[in-house]
């Protein structure tokens, strides 16, 4: 893409989502990094069914770690790999409550240090809870950013990189949000939705095939 066809590619997402948000259920900034450390190779919507019933008993660091480690894991084995993310998350609970005071942390490596939580969701909380311009880079923005010619990359931190390179400053508070969803309703994997997209004259792979 040139950066003209960026512009329009990310003015155009604007246009029809001037306020993207993350699809995660959350009330806090300590809900919102269960629910991503949860979503790990997990859908949000299978997050979204266990989490309502978890915070109604156990929303904070404290209240987790009262809950035993077989009692989270009665409120999150319907998400997979839960054992593991049970793990995770009662070692990062102890964590917060010792280092940091029971609150989640504001910078990449105090947040890459938690149990459970990698390069891409540090980005989410960064992004999302504090406001930084942030690209969390899942399957759907890596897969958007190769297909379309936006950010090429072979990696997650490839891509982002590029991204971070290529978009524009003012998209970038909610961009990793505009590509999510693009990549989950339009660009899907399988026989991505051309016909109903809205920025396929910019991309380099959709006219191809219309």
């Amino acid at each position: 893409m040139t950066p003209a066809q960026i512009d329009h590619f990310f003015a155009t997402l604007q246009a029809a989502n001037p306020q993207p948000a993350s699809e995660l259920q959350y009330a806090s900034v300590f809900e919102l990094l269960v629910a991503v450390l949860l979503s790990a190779q997990a859908t949000d919507v299978s997050v979204n069914k266990a989490t309502p019933g978890l915070f109604a008993v156990a929303n904070t660091p404290q209240k987790i770690l009262d809950l035993g480690a077989q009692g989270l894991e009665e409120h999150i084995r319907t998400i997979g790999l839960y054992r593991a993310k049970a793990r995770h998350l009662m070692q990062t609970c102890r964590i917060l409550l010792e280092r940091h005071g029971g609150q989640v942390p504001r910078t990449r490596e105090e947040l890459q240090a938690l149990p459970g939580v990698g390069r891409k969701t540090a980005n989410v909380i960064l992004n999302v809870a504090f406001g930084e311009p942030a690209l969390a880079v899942d399957t759907h923005v890596l897969r958007v950013a190769n297909r379309t010619g936006l950010a090429p990359g072979k990696t997650p931190l490839e891509v982002e990189e590029r991204l971070l390179q290529r978009v524009p400053a003012r998209y970038l508070p909610h961009a990793h949000h505009w590509l999510i969803l693009h990549g989950r309703y339009i660009c899907v994997a399988r026989n991505p939705r051309c016909g109903q997209c809205p920025v396929a004259a910019d991309c380099g792979y959709g006219p191809k095939i219309l």
